[in-house]
């Protein structure tokens, strides 16, 4: 029993030793890993990051009628470019009868004090000219004459008074009737005119559309918007992750979708203080105007990206990122440089900024350097050649 399992165990030692040498052999067959180099380039690294928007014009103005009616007839359609003071469109006014009923009651009441105001300075002026003459006489005294004086300058006035309140509500009858009236020009007119030059960018209204005049309780309707499309801003939104990284006065690449292989500069004005919330996440709007110098025709609304230059190093030296190593230690940054046939040393490098793809050598290595690519892919086997 004891012989056996003597014979077991040197069996079992015999297999572990030609297990192990088999090992080691095809251990020594394996090809040696060849590290491929880099040599670093002469670019321009560009640090940005994106903000999604569109662009739109930096002021947009709204026309609305200063006295409620129908529109009667539009005299401009959407992409006309207009002056200021060019007619836009005319309103008709509809009269309220209840408002008209009024306005012509306080007219004949109006009428009314007038004359009797007439009726009362007529009197005074007779009682006036008798006692001036009495006075020139002698007969009454001069604090009597005085007060019939007094009484004749009041009656007077208030004559004066009641035709110009008679005036007013004529004025408020014609224009509770059509809409206008001599003497107010502006004020109230059925006629609409462009208060800005600028092109007409929409007309929300049609012939016939009931139109309200702004006051204190209603916005007014809209009956044109217009705006000066030479001045182009960009309006987007960052995310929170980004907008600490961005300040006011930074460079901005515009581009558009519809209009291919063309790049626009702005530069970056305004970002909000307050962000909102949308699906989650924190946004916070941002606006850049556009560079007057380009000409292209840049329609209102359209849709583009902002790439915010957040650093920018023209003509350095550069080296991929993924070739930069990282002491575990002092996590400094170092590259290993060919200095043989695939013998490589270690050089300290101090970096610089970073695209994401390449980063900036201030310091450490010259462009004539070999850089080991020490972390690439090893290739995949040819099972094919291999028999696999």
């Amino acid at each position: 029993m004891k012989k056996t399992v003597t014979i077991v165990i040197l069996v079992v030692i015999v297999i572990t030793f030609v297990g192990a040498l088999y090992y080691l052999f095809q251990k020594n067959q394996e090809d040696p890993v060849i590290y491929t180099t880099e040599s670093p380039k002469i670019e321009t690294i560009i640090k940005k990051t994106v903000a999604t928007g569109s662009i739109v014009p930096k002021e947009e103005v709204l026309i609305k009628p200063n006295i409620s009616g129908i529109i009667d007839k539009i005299y401009v359609e959407a992409g006309d470019v207009i002056e200021s003071g060019d007619l836009i469109a005319k309103v008709r006014v509809v009269p309220n009868v209840n408002s008209l009923n009024s306005a012509k009651n306080n007219i004949n009441r109006s009428r009314t004090q007038v004359e009797t105001a007439r009726l009362a300075l007529e009197s005074q002026k007779n009682i006036y000219d008798r006692k001036k003459g009495l006075f020139k006489k002698g007969v009454i005294s001069a604090n009597e004459f005085d007060n019939a004086q007094l009484d004749f300058n009041q009656a007077q006035q208030r004559y004066n008074q009641e035709k110009v309140n008679l005036t007013g509500a004529q004025q408020t009858y014609d224009i509770v009737k059509t809409g206008t009236t001599r003497g107010l020009g502006a004020l109230a007119n059925t006629e609409i005119r462009a208060t800005v030059s600028g092109m007409v960018l929409d007309v929300p209204v049609k012939t016939g559309n009931q139109v309200i005049e702004a006051n204190n309780f209603n916005d007014g309707t809209t009956i044109a918007i217009l705006a000066d499309l030479e001045n182009m801003i960009f309006k987007g939104k960052v995310d929170e992750s980004e907008v600490g990284k961005i300040s006011e006065n930074l460079p901005l690449e515009i581009t558009i979708g519809a209009i291919e292989n063309k790049k626009f500069h702005a530069v970056l004005d305004y970002i909000a203080p307050k962000g909102i919330s949308e699906n989650g996440a924190i946004q916070f709007e941002i606006k850049g105007t556009l560079s007057k110098k380009d000409t292209t025709f840049i329609r209102a609304g359209l849709s583009a990206n902002a790439s915010i230059i957040l650093a920018r190093a023209d003509s350095v030296l550069t080296l991929k990122e993924g070739l930069v190593q990282y002491d575990p230690k002092t996590k400094l940054p170092f590259v290993e440089i060919e200095i043989g046939d695939q013998k490589f040393e270690r050089k300290d490098i101090k970096l610089g900024i970073s695209d994401g793809i390449n980063v900036e050598i201030k310091s450490g290595i010259s462009k004539d350097d070999k850089i080991k690519v020490w972390n690439q892919i090893k290739p995949a086997k040819d099972f094919g050649r291999n028999g696999g």
